[in-house]
């Protein structure tokens, strides 16, 4: 009876765990499963209504193209179909960021601690807001200079015939990115609020985050233009020096 007792204890652990794997992929699904559906509402209502955003996404840009004699065309059949989906998944998923990034904590807060619970809810409405800021400043500050140069450049030889679906990935992929980036001062602040960096060890790296900057401003605006590259790599050094200052005052308070 004793080892009978003693094979019973041993197996339950085990059981309780399976259990507990079976919930946790269980979860991982139902939360999957949510932000898809989201995602598929989002792009469909985005699909809808693709002409119209396409349109405010070439606002003010297809004036520059007419005044040097070019137009927007597309030469493959399916270019416009394609570029249309494109712009609906994307702006999808732009509008059901906040809800994704929900399902997201709501799959992780159970193994967190009190701590790290208030700091989800408290930087979570601010990781939105940073995304959404970093989108307006690549539309309505880096496209439009980028746009001009990239134009400009060989116009006395050739006249620009824009297809539009390269005008368009060029401007999803800069606001896209540019959102990113302005999470760096928040990812900063929320490692600092861990307390799993600070910021003497953030500021060791102010000189590779400047090379690093300039790399990603070459990246994210494909251009070999150091002033279109300026307009991105500045505002990242700008942001980094304040994820430094927001780190010492969390850390301060602390």
């Amino acid at each position: 009876m004793k080892n009978l007792k003693k094979k019973m204890k041993n197996k339950t652990p085990n059981n309780t765990n399976k259990l507990s794997l079976i919930d946790h992929f269980e979860e991982l699904r139902k939360r999957l499963l949510y932000s898809v559906l989201i995602l598929i509402i989002t792009s469909s209502i985005a699909f809808v209504f693709n002409k119209q955003i396409i349109t405010v996404l070439l606002n003010g840009l297809e004036s520059e193209i007419v005044l040097r004699n070019g137009d927007i065309v597309f030469v493959e059949i399916m270019e416009m179909f394609s570029t249309s989906m494109k712009v609906s998944l994307l702006f999808g998923f732009i509008v059901a960021f906040p809800f994704i990034l929900h399902q997201f904590f709501l799959f992780i807060i159970p193994g967190l601690n009190t701590r790290e619970k208030k700091s989800i809810f408290i930087f979570l409405p601010i990781v939105i807001l940073a995304f959404g800021v970093g989108v307006c400043f690549g539309y309505f500050v880096l496209i439009p200079p980028a746009i001009g140069f990239l134009l400009n450049w060989g116009s006395e030889i050739a006249d620009p015939m824009i297809r539009i679906g390269n005008i368009i990935n060029f401007e999803l992929r800069l606001v896209f990115w540019v959102g990113l980036v302005f999470e760096t001062p928040l990812i900063m602040m929320f490692l600092g609020y861990l307390n799993l960096l600070n910021a003497k060890q953030f500021a060791r790296f102010r000189r590779v985050w400047i090379v690093t900057a300039f790399i990603l401003g070459a990246f994210i605006t494909p251009t070999f233009d150091p002033i279109n590259q300026s307009f991105v790599a500045i505002p990242l050094i700008i942001l980094y020096e304040l994820g430094i200052l927001g780190v010492k005052l969390i850390q301060k308070k602390d």
